[in-house]
């Protein structure tokens, strides 16, 4: 070894130096010892130095390896080669891992691709690991990318090595929390699951095996990679694993091995140790995907093998745990019998089988627990088969709880405690639960009346039977009483159970009885504590005065201890599973020692009250009573509120997914619109170029039977204005004869006036008033006159426009005639104008708001003639008038005349007078001429 240490330090030739490390390859795992003390140092200067040649390399990691490893030496422990006294491979590895820089060494060539290098390499790493981990550990923590590099091993194509990198992850994330993290980052997960269905899942070799303990490491007592796995939807590809056939004769150890290793995983990611919030998501996840559905296949299947299904039991407990989902569905799975049982009621008939492995029926008295833990729901269907008005008359099917009354009263004592650890559970944290029970009522034997449950549990205490089945019962008994006043005093009310308590507590027996006396002595304390003073005879003082009396306060407190310190109260406080090693262990129940730890120190200040101070406890329990019912109604409001609150922001959702969709539908619709409006422009461009010339008129008047309508009635309308038109001018022509004759009245009343010296006065007022009126006539006629110009040139446009619309349609018609398919496509398309449609109907408003205009003109001018025919009325009674005067006149002018006459005075003849007048107004109409 000297000789080829001094060849490996001093040969120039790189083939010397080869077959000498190649020499001490093969003398290390004989002489393990020697080659380690001398040559450690020369095969790590190698590595150093002859990175170049990988076949030196190679022979230098397996001698190392050799060294190091214990492997070799525990094959020759089984040979009975006796143990060297110094554990070689601790010793070597802290040498070889005081120099930092050989682990960072080693870690690079790990990262070589080369076979002879890259496998030694990584079983020399995995060997540093085992014996000195965390200080490896640490220093691959601290190396640049150390994790890294190693997680590529789990990429390579060469099985060997991935396998070996599956080993090596294994010891590098023993215990370590931040490198368990680094891996599952790297993307460990995704890569182990896919190596784990590439071997075929649970029916793989030993590599799932491996994979699946890798899988643990990383998730175990981890929280934040449980997550991780959760998040990463890694639960779903769990549910392949459990798909077993109908036949499941003849599985292999490894199968066995894998799905065992498969169940803890998942057991692994709803531990109770858990943060609860975790716990529950993941229970959940394993609903929704199926993984519970597939557990509970494989729970009632036939030929699958015991441990497999011990271990299938307790993975389903702890999956439905507290999880009201699970449970429910837990609830409603059947066993494949006929007729169809409740998986429950299979599980129980188990649990009460004292010929079913004890392993078995601890699982199924923890899966009973975990369905009833805070399942009330669950707590009343156990408890209402009990019920007498629920028992089934007939008896054709077993219920849960006959089968637990069943167990409960059995010769078997494990049967006993399991049966009243189940009914405890049933109970537990529910008090009305707790008043129905006693209403249960057992027939005992033919011929005796029946027994309540409550008296049958004291009747079998007082037989003096097994230790474990007392246990079991006065476990049953505590629960049932505590914090139940109604229990208390039926408890009480048979005269026989307190001289029964008092009597086990007091007397001095053996270890085996010290714990009833304890366990009795928490009864008798509930007893006190619980009690509402109902019967006079079992008050809280005298109770306490009876303990003082026959066993002395100090004696019943240091009995009541004899629970806490108990070897197997601690055992059981530790984790809700029940595990014993035997069935003699088995005494108590996880729950129950959460209620002796409440009740204990209680139950000791009470003993020693005063009837003073319970009474002001008392009183203090009446307002907190109070104040819980104030909180709980308050608490139902709230409750109630926030249902409204639910329902009225599922009516929100649901009206903002309604306008979300009515939005849509409108956006589609306006893109139609503008779909259609683009194809009409296109369709009016290429109309356009035919008929340019008609251009502002040419868009009121399409190819449609509605406007051609529209037209002819508009046609109509001009004629009657046409003809009212007409009827104004008749009007306006008669009104101005009307005036010529007021004129012509005028001016004989002009003469009349002239020639009448009497009345001269009279006449001229008459005169000017009728000046007056024929100013204002005329004025009217003025504003008539013009009102009518207007009406005969919007006549003239309206004109213009009927003469301008008959070519259009003559033009139209043309068109229509030249261009047949494009009138085809605008009647296919009729419905999507309707834009255009809009602003036709807005024109011819307008034009009805014309048509409006006029008729308010022609409104206007019938007033206007109303009110001139009533003033023509009006003159021509005052023309009358004038005329009966200018008749008086003349009879007067008569008589005068003809009195002149025959007083003989000369008179002028008429003929002479009205040819004078004549000749005067003559003389005025020249003068007005001039004028």
């Amino acid at each position: 070894i000297q000789k080829l240490c001094d060849r490996v330090a001093s040969s120039t030739l790189l083939d010397d130096r080869r077959d000498a490390v190649r020499a001490l390859k093969s003398l290390s795992k004989k002489y393990r010892l020697e080659v380690g003390i001398q040559a450690m140092e020369h095969l790590i200067h190698v590595l150093q130095t002859d990175r170049s040649d990988s076949e030196i390399i190679g022979y230098a990691l397996d001698t190392l390896y050799n060294i190091i490893s214990n492997d070799l030496e525990e094959e020759e422990q089984e040979e009975n080669v006796p143990k060297q006294a110094d554990d070689l491979g601790s010793q070597f590895t802290e040498i070889f891992i005081k120099q930092q820089e050989n682990v960072t060494l080693l870690l690079t060539l790990v990262e070589e691709f080369d076979f002879h290098v890259r496998w030694p390499g990584v079983k020399l790493l995995t060997s540093l690991l085992k014996q000195q981990g965390p200080q490896v550990q640490q220093i691959i923590l601290v190396s640049p990318m150390g994790v890294s590099r190693l997680m590529d091993l789990l990429a390579d194509s060469r099985e060997v090595i991935r396998n070996d990198g599956v080993l090596l992850l294994q010891q590098l994330t023993k215990s370590n929390a931040a490198i368990q993290k680094i891996v599952a980052f790297e993307n460990a997960f995704e890569r182990l699951l896919d190596i784990i269905t590439e071997e075929g899942n649970s029916d793989g070799g030993i590599v799932v095996e491996d994979c699946l303990l890798l899988l643990q490491n990383l998730l175990k007592n981890n929280n934040s990679n449980q997550n991780f796995f959760k998040e990463g939807s890694y639960i779903q590809r769990m549910k392949p694993w459990f798909e077993v056939g109908d036949d499941n004769c003849g599985w292999s150890a490894q199968k066995v091995t894998n799905l065992h290793l498969m169940l803890q995983l998942v057991r692994v990611l709803v531990s109770p140790t858990n943060p609860p919030g975790a716990t529950s998501s993941c229970q959940k996840a394993m609903f929704h995907c199926g993984l519970l559905q597939q557990l509970c296949t494989i729970l009632m299947a036939t030929g699958v093998p015991a441990d497999i299904l011990t271990e299938t039991i307790n993975t389903v407990s702890e999956v439905i745990r507290g999880c009201q989902i699970n449970q429910d569905y837990f609830a409603s799975v059947n066993a494949p019998s006929n007729p169809p049982r409740p998986a429950i009621v299979v599980l129980l008939m188990s649990m009460v089988n004292e010929r079913q492995p004890f392993v078995l029926r601890c699982a199924v008295l923890y899966c009973f627990q975990c369905f009833l833990y805070k399942n009330q729901k669950g707590q009343g269907e156990i408890v209402s088969t009990l019920l007498p008005s629920t028992i089934d008359a007939t008896g054709n099917s077993v219920s849960a709880g006959q089968l637990l009354c069943g167990g409960l009263f059995s010769t078997d004592s494990l049967s006993n405690w399991c049966a009243a650890v189940a009914l405890a559970h049933a109970l537990q944290e529910n008090a009305p639960l707790k008043e129905q029970l006693l209403r249960v009522q057992l027939a005992t034997s033919i011929g005796n009346p029946p027994v309540s449950l409550l008296q049958q549990c004291t009747n079998i205490l007082s037989q003096g039977s097994k230790v474990q089945t007392r246990v079991g019962l006065l476990m049953l008994l505590c629960t049932w009483l505590s914090n139940c006043s109604i229990a208390v005093t039926h408890f009480l009310h048979n005269p026989a159970n307190i001289p029964f308590l008092t009597g086990q507590i007091a007397e001095n027996l053996g270890e085996e009885e010290q714990l009833v006396q304890g366990l009795c002595a928490l009864l008798l304390g509930i007893s006190i504590y619980y009690n509402d003073n109902s019967l006079e005879n079992y008050r809280k003082e005298k109770l306490k005065q009876l303990i003082e009396k026959r066993i002395g306060r100090e004696n019943f407190i240091e009995k009541l201890g004899f629970i806490s310190k108990h070897e197997l109260y601690s055992r059981a406080a530790q984790k809700p599973q029940p595990s014993f090693s035997s069935p003699d262990h088995m005494m108590f129940d996880h729950e129950f020692t959460k209620l002796v730890k409440e009740l204990e120190g209680v139950i000791s200040k009470a003993i020693y009250k005063s009837s003073e101070e319970d009474k002001k406890e008392e009183e203090v329990k009446k307002t907190l009573e109070q104040h819980d019912n104030i909180v709980t109604h308050y608490k139902k409001v709230i409750r109630e509120q926030d249902q409204e609150l639910e329902e009225l922001k599922q009516q929100i959702n649901t009206l903002k997914s309604q306008n979300e969709q009515l939005q849509t539908t409108v956006t589609q619709q306006v893109s139609q619109i503008q779909q259609h409006k683009d194809q009409y422009n296109l369709l009016k461009v290429q109309l356009g170029k035919d008929n340019q010339h008609h251009n502002s008129h040419g868009e009121t008047f399409q190819m449609n039977g509605i406007q051609l309508e529209e037209v002819s009635k508009l046609k109509e309308e001009l004629e009657e204005w046409k003809n009212k038109h007409e009827l104004l001018q008749g009007q306006l022509r008669e009104k101005e004869s009307v005036i010529e004759k007021l004129k012509s009245s005028q001016l004989e009343m002009g003469t009349t006036e002239q020639s009448s010296q009497t009345n001269k006065s009279g006449g001229s007022e008459l005169n000017n008033e009728l000046q007056k009126e024929l100013e204002t006539l005329r004025s009217q006629i003025q504003l008539q006159s013009t009102e009518i110009s207007k009406l005969q040139s919007e006549n003239q446009k309206l004109q213009l426009l009927n003469a301008a619309a008959d070519p259009v349609l003559g033009d139209c018609g043309a068109t229509t005639a030249k261009n047949s398919e494009a009138e085809g496509r605008l009647l296919q398309e009729v419905k999507e104008l309707k834009n255009e449609v809009k602003a036709l109907s807005e024109e011819k408003a307008s034009l009805k708001q014309h048509l409006d205009s006029s008729n308010s003109t022609v409104a206007i001018l019938q007033d206007q003639k109303s009110k001139l025919q009533q003033e023509v009325a009006e003159s021509k009674k005052e023309q009358d008038d004038l005329l009966v005067l200018l008749a008086d006149q003349d009879q007067k002018l008569s008589a005068l005349k003809n009195k002149l006459k025959e007083l003989g005075e000369p008179v002028e003849d008429e003929d002479d007078i009205e040819s004078g007048d004549q000749a005067d107004e003559d003389e005025d109409g020249e003068e007005e001429e001039q004028d």
